[in-house]
């Protein structure tokens, strides 16, 4: 996870930093579920998995990647972002259905969809944005659940 440009101190950023941390600790969870070969333990895991990942992935789509999205600086590399977001959910939905054999692939794409994000999206949107964007960003992005 990032942490040399100070960019978590922005407020969303430093939200969506703390929920990859869940996010990867609950795909550790999977991964030694699936090697237990405990199905229900991998549904288990899967579920928590996918209830951390579906807000959080709604959220920064809604707020930060859309507003970045209308700079054509920005575009490709969000659109390839959300792009990651699908896959990623189409692979944990394989995962849940019993292909076990994916977890390994998931859990690499995981790591580097949020290293994409901390230490490239993260860090140009704190050089980008002022105040003013930021404050159209939280505008925009929904609350976390709970």
């Amino acid at each position: 996870m990032c942490s040399y440009c100070g960019c978590e101190a922005i407020t969303v950023v430093g939200r969506f930093m703390a929920e990859h941390v869940e996010i990867i600790n609950a795909c550790g969870d999977l991964r030694r579920a699936a090697l237990g070969a405990d199905a229900g333990a991998v549904e288990r895991t899967a579920a928590v998995l996918a209830g951390l990942l579906d807000p959080h992935t709604r959220a920064e789509e809604a707020g930060l990647f859309a507003l970045l999205a209308r700079d054509d600086e920005f575009a490709g590399h969000v659109g390839s972002l959300c792009a990651e977001h699908v896959t990623l959910d189409e692979r944990l939905s394989r995962i849940r259905a019993g292909h076990l054999d994916e977890v390994p692939a998931f859990e690499r794409a995981l790591r580097d969809h949020v290293d994409r994000e901390e230490n490239g999206l993260f860090p140009a949107a704190a050089i980008a944005f002022a105040g003013p964007e930021w404050d159209l960003v939280a505008s925009m992005t929904p609350p976390p659940p709970g």
